[in-house]
């Protein structure tokens, strides 16, 4: 399998969890954010350390990349923050909207961190992939809270400003898990301060779905880390688009939830998108 399927591979892997995580999320009650954060972050921490262990992964001790593994920390921080705040004071549909701006917000970051150039088809097909989760999500626009939509928008941005870094960092020879436990630690430690001091009390089973969300995260950062270390944003961001389709179809099978007409067309022309994607790169592959 070429690195580019790879990435693929990889990227639908992390929609797929993070659709668990968002599921586990909504279904953990009425808890703040940063609660939330923190101990989505906290098992993911573990998770990544006994996988360094188990692999004998460590820094690769290169300073210059000591700088990057701090942006990617900040930027993914601020995005689960940003993006949790929304869900909870928006919309959901709203809030999913805002969040999935994060591959554009990659595509334009990887252009000007990493130089990497954007194809005319490329941007067509993750347009188009936008305009059909617009169908999906079917975002109010004008009901939206200013704050919140703002704080929702900068989630998608930091979210796609971290995946630039998480590329950056894998070109230069840093691990996945090295990568996601550092994260995971620099989160939950920027983050400890608030919950001491506002902590909501939780019942067993509100811990044991934080705990499941924290597992789902860790799957899908692995995941999404991989995917941007095998291939650039610009051929693989289109898939992270699978993660609507997955939340509808977790959204009937716990929610008794049931798409309409307009999300079963922006189901299609995501998956459009997808398949034009990846016979386009294959035609370039083989010229």
């Amino acid at each position: 399998m070429s690195r580019k399927n790879r990435g693929i591979v990889c990227i639908i892997l992390s929609a797929f969890c993070f659709a668990l995580m968002n599921l586990f999320v909504h279904l953990s009650g009425e808890l703040p954010s940063v609660q939330k954060s923190f101990f989505r972050n906290l098992v993911a921490f573990f998770f990544a350390l006994a996988v360094m262990r188990k692999d004998r992964i460590g820094f690769s001790g290169k300073r210059s990349n000591i700088p990057p593994l701090i942006l990617r920390s900040v930027f993914g921080t601020v995005g689960i923050l940003c993006n949790f705040y929304a869900v909870d004071h928006l919309v959901l549909a709203d809030a999913s909207m805002l969040n999935k701006m994060s591959p554009f917000f990659a595509i334009v970051f990887s252009y000007i961190v990493l130089k990497e150039k954007i194809r005319p088809f490329q941007a067509f097909a993750v347009g188009g992939a936008f305009l059909g989760s617009l169908l999906i999500v079917k975002p109010t626009g004008l009901g939206m809270e200013t704050f919140p939509a703002v704080l929702g928008l900068l989630g998608g941005m930091g979210a796609g400003a971290a995946y630039t870094m998480v590329r950056y960092l894998s070109e230069r020879g840093e691990k996945g898990p090295l990568i996601v436990c550092f994260f995971s630690g620099f989160s939950c430690l920027a983050t400890l301060p608030f919950l001491i001091f506002d902590y909501h009390a939780m019942t067993w089973a509100q811990l044991g779905i934080l705990l499941l969300a924290g597992l789902s995260a860790a799957g899908g950062q692995f995941s999404i880390t991989a995917a941007y270390g095998y291939a650039p944003a610009r051929e693989i961001s289109v898939y992270d688009y699978s993660q609507i389709i997955f939340s509808a179809g977790l959204g009937y099978l716990v929610f008794g939830q049931v798409p309409d007409h307009l999300s079963w067309i922006g189901y299609l022309v995501i998956c459009s998108m997808a398949v034009a994607m990846f016979f386009y790169n294959g035609h370039r592959e083989t010229q």
